[in-house]
C-alpha cells in the first residue's frame, strides 16, 4: 500500500511537470523574447518643431500696398499659409505682435507683447487675433526680439524659429543685429528669418537673419511658402569619410556637430555603413551652419557646413587611417605598459595607447615613447592606409621592489658612463612596487626614514634579463 502511495505520487509529479513545465519554457522563452526587444534601439523621437510668428503693427503697416493696406494684405495671406500648416505634425505656433497697444505719438518703445503662447491647433486662435487687430504704434523691432526669448517654454527635443514681418526699419534705437546673434548664440534660437513688405531691406537685415523681399503680394506669398518649406521640409545629409584614394570607407568613428554661431552641440552620431555599404543617412536641421568634428585620432574637422533644406546633401571630409600596434619581442602577452603619441617632431600629447591594444590613428608620421624604464623612443613612425604598424621593442624584465621600511630611494640605470637617474621609490613600506625594465644593469639607493645618519645609505644592484622576473627586498 505504501509503495502503491508512492508510485502515485511520482506519477502526479511526472503529470505536474510536463503539463507545467512546458508552461514554464514558454514563460522563460517569452521573457527573454521581451527583454530581447527592451535591448533593441529605438530611434529617437523628431523633435517639436516651435514657430515664433513676430508680426508688426506700427502704424506704417496700415499704409497702401497694391489692392489694399499692409496689413490687412500680409493677414490674409498668412492666413492662408496657416490653414496649411494645420495638418502638420510636431508643429506649434504662437504669435507676438510690436505695435499694437500704444497709439503713435506718442512713441512707446515696449509696445510689444505675446498674444498666442506656444500650443497645438491655435491657428485659428492665431488668425483671429490678427484680424481683430488694429495697427498704431512705433516699430521697436530689437525690443521684440529680445522678448522673445521668453515665449519659447523649456523644452529638451524642440528647434526653436522666429519669422519677423515687418514694413519697416528699427525706430527705437535698438540693434536687431546684435539681439538676434545673442539669442542664436545662447542656443534660444534657430537662425531667424524675416519678410520684408514694399520696400528692399536686405542691408540692414541680413545679419539679423535670412532675409526675403516682399516688393508685391505675390512675392509676399512666395516668401512665406519657401520660409514654411525650409523650416519643415524633412532635410537628410550623408558624410563620406574619405581614405587616401578619396574614397568613402572610413566608419565606425563618432561625428560631434556643434552650431556655428552657440558653439552648442547639436549632434552625436556614430558613423555607419547602410546594408548597400554606403555611409548611412542622417536627418538633421538644415537651418542651422555647422561646424563638424569627427573624432579620429587625432581629430578631423570641417567648419561651417551649410546645408540645401529639403535636399538629400552629401559632405565629404578627409579622414585616412591605419593602424597602430606595439610588440615586445618574443611575447605576445605583455599588458598595461602605456606609451605616448605624438604627431612628428610635436609636444603636444595625443593619446596615450597600451600594449594590448590596436589603435586607429589618421595617416601619417608620429613619436612614441614607451614608458618602460628607461624610456624608449620610437621616432618617424608612417601610419598608412589601412595598414598595420607594429613597433617592436625588447621584451622587458620585471623588478619587484620591497621595502620593510618607509624610506628614501631611487632607481638608477648602472651604466659604464655612471648612474642615471630613472625613479623614486614610494615612501610607503606596505607597498611593493612593479616596474618594467629594459634589460640591463640597475641600482637601487635607499636610507630608512629613521635611520638619522647618511652613513645608514644601503645600495644594491640587480641585473633584468628579457621576460624574467627579478625581487629585490631592502
Amino acid at each position: 500500500m505504501m509503495w502503491g502511495n508512492r508510485k502515485g505520487y511520482y506519477s502526479n509529479a511526472i503529470f505536474l511537470f510536463r503539463k507545467f513545465g512546458v508552461l514554464l519554457v514558454l514563460f522563460l522563452l517569452f521573457s527573454i523574447q521581451l527583454s530581447a526587444q527592451g535591448l533593441k534601439e529605438q530611434p529617437k523621437p523628431k523633435p517639436v518643431t516651435r514657430i515664433l510668428f513676430v508680426f508688426d503693427a506700427s502704424q506704417s503697416m496700415y499704409g497702401r500696398w497694391q489692392s489694399d493696406t499692409k496689413f490687412n494684405i500680409a493677414v490674409r495671406l498668412f492666413s492662408n499659409i496657416l490653414d496649411s500648416l494645420k495638418t502638420q505634425q510636431n508643429l506649434e505656433l504662437a504669435l507676438r505682435m510690436y505695435g499694437n497697444q500704444k497709439q503713435f505719438p506718442p512713441q512707446d518703445c515696449n509696445d510689444t507683447r505675446l498674444e498666442v503662447p506656444f500650443a497645438r491647433d491655435n491657428i485659428n486662435r492665431i488668425k483671429h487675433t490678427l484680424k481683430t487687430t488694429t495697427p498704431k504704434g512705433t516699430t521697436p523691432i530689437a525690443y521684440a526680439l529680445s522678448q522673445s526669448a521668453k515665449d519659447f517654454p523649456p523644452c529638451d527635443n524642440c528647434r526653436n524659429i522666429v519669422i519677423l514681418i515687418t514694413d519697416g526699419l528699427e525706430e527705437c534705437g535698438g540693434d536687431p543685429c546684435d539681439v538676434s546673434h545673442e539669442l542664436q548664440k545662447k542656443g534660444i534660437m534657430l537662425k531667424p528669418f524675416i519678410v520684408g513688405i514694399g520696400k528692399d531691406f536686405r542691408s540692414q537685415f541680413d545679419c539679423v537673419g535670412t532675409y526675403f523681399d516682399a516688393s508685391n503680394e505675390k512675392e509676399f506669398r512666395t516668401a512665406l511658402n519657401v520660409i514654411i518649406s525650409r523650416a519643415l521640409n524633412p532635410t537628410t545629409m550623408q558624410v563620406n569619410l574619405l581614405d587616401t584614394y578619396g574614397k568613402p570607407t572610413e566608419t565606425n568613428v563618432n561625428m560631434t556637430f556643434y552650431d556655428n554661431v552657440s558653439g552648442l552641440v547639436k549632434y552625436n552620431f556614430i558613423h555607419s555603413f547602410n546594408a548597400k555599404g554606403i555611409p548611412d543617412t542622417l536627418d538633421i536641421d538644415p537651418l542651422l551652419t555647422y561646424n563638424v568634428v569627427v573624432h579620429t585620432i587625432p581629430q578631423v574637422k570641417k567648419d561651417s557646413v551649410k546645408l540645401t533644406p529639403g535636399k538629400h546633401n552629401t559632405i565629404g571630409i578627409d579622414a585616412p587611417q591605419g593602424y597602430l600596434m606595439f610588440k615586445a619581442t618574443g611575447s605576445s602577452t605583455l599588458k598595461y605598459l602605456p606609451c605616448i603619441i605624438r604627431k612628428h617632431k610635436e609636444t603636444e600629447t595625443i593619446t596615450v595607447q597600451q600594449f594590448d591594444q590596436v589603435e586607429k590613428y589618421i595617416t601619417g608620421f608620429y613619436d612614441a615613447e614607451v614608458l618602460c624604464l628607461p624610456r624608449i623612443k620610437v621616432e618617424n613612425v608612417d601610419i598608412r592606409q589601412s595598414h598595420t604598424t607594429t613597433v617592436e621593442i625588447p621584451l622587458p624584465g620585471i623588478a619587484v621592489i620591497q621595502k620593510t621600511t618607509n624610506g628614501y630611494g631611487s632607481l638608477y640605470q648602472d651604466n659604464p658612463e655612471g648612474l642615471v637617474w630613472l625613479y623614486n621609490l614610494r615612501d610607503n613600506p606596505q607597498q611593493q612596487e612593479t616596474l618594467y625594465l629594459q634589460p640591463g644593469n640597475y641600482k637601487v639607493v635607499f636610507r630608512s626614514k629613521y635611520a638619522n645618519q647618511s652613513s645608514y645609505t644601503i645600495e644594491k644592484t640587480l641585473k633584468v634579463e628579457s621576460g624574467q622576473t627579478v625581487n629585490l627586498k631592502l
